[in-house]
């Protein structure tokens, strides 16, 4: 007989979801990576959740800035391809595709902007690179002789921070716009309920007691992931998309509510250990690529006579991430 659970709040995976994905990363490194991060398991598990501790309504600034981060809803910027190198031109593109709906009195208007885009990638990619300038800082500092200790705790901060995007983008539902309940056409059925979003990544997972053994046996092998991160990224999330549809099936089969159904655990599993290897290979890229001289490649991004300058955000794209080989 399964056990009924209760729904909570969607927040990311809950705190055991997030604490079990940076855990299993953290165990997966290889042994020439930034293994002493291990030092710091117990902070990285216990701030893992912090962004959404930034999402409260009590800060309203904090929370308007963070809101976008936890989510990249894809159906809703179909009209935008390729997507944008740059947080700042997707922003743009997104106001003017915004204006143009709301001139032809188009309701999707309401929902054409950051907040109900996501901003998920970019949050990513962001925390990345001051991963990687932190891991700098460690190997200087280790060169120099001088004590590693805080820059050893910033970078496990950073762990945690860029930890928490990547579980995030391992729930399909965080990247969808039927993130809480089926939106639109509905010929399937699917609840239109708001609370699956919790039955699945909170309840359930708390339910099942998701720890790291359930997923180490299915960590991928290390990705050298020499190509460019913000693609990376892009395609993890696309993969995220394709199991959408799975998470609404279980639930017209109350798989959400009964801790003992099997293909319920199994996509917990699966979408969990994909965001602790997504961590990991992230983790170690970011420490191949601390190790590359501190070089600019060409014009500085925000030197107007960089050929991809834009005047409208005052800056260029990023360039493709360097090879780490």
């Amino acid at each position: 007989m399964g056990t009924l659970l209760a729904t909570g709040p969607a927040l990311g995976w809950g705190h055991r979801g997030h604490a079990v994905i940076d855990r299993t990363a953290i165990e997966s490194l290889p042994p020439d990576g930034p293994v002493f991060l291990r030092n710091y398991l117990s902070l990285i598990e216990d701030s893992s959740t912090l962004p959404d501790d930034w999402r409260d309504d009590a800060t309203p600034f904090s929370r308007m800035e963070e809101d976008p981060n936890h989510g990249w809803f894809q159906e809703q910027f179909d009209f935008m391809k390729p997507i944008p190198r740059s947080r700042f031109e997707f922003i743009l593109a997104l106001s003017k595709q915004q204006q143009k709906l709301a001139a032809e009195h188009s309701p999707d208007a309401l929902k054409t902007n950051v907040r109900w885009t996501g901003t998920l990638p970019y949050a990513l990619v962001e925390v990345y690179g001051h991963l990687v300038n932190g891991f700098r800082s460690y190997r200087e500092r280790q060169a120099r002789g001088e004590s590693t200790a805080n820059i050893e705790t910033a970078c496990a901060m950073f762990v945690a921070q860029m930890g928490h995007y990547v579980g995030d983008g391992a729930q399909p539902l965080h990247v969808t716009i039927h993130h809480d309940g089926w939106q639109g056409p509905n010929p399937k059925g699917y609840t239109r309920d708001h609370k699956i979003h919790g039955r699945m990544e909170s309840g359930f997972v708390d339910a099942i007691g998701l720890s790291d053994k359930d997923i180490l046996p299915k960590v991928h092998p290390l990705d050298p992931m020499d190509g460019d991160v913000f693609e990376s990224v892009l395609a993890y999330l696309t993969e995220s998309g394709k199991s959408v549809e799975a998470v609404y099936q279980l639930d017209q089969k109350g798989a959400w509510t009964d801790a003992s159904n099997t293909d319920a655990r199994e996509l917990i599993y699966n979408r969990t250990a994909a965001g602790a290897s997504m961590l990991r290979d992230l983790v170690v890229r970011a420490w191949k690529e601390s190790a590359l001289p501190r070089t600019s490649h060409g014009p500085s991004s925000i030197d107007s006579s960089n050929p991809a300058y834009n005047p409208e955000t005052g800056s260029a794209p990023a360039a493709r991430s360097p090879s780490v080989r």
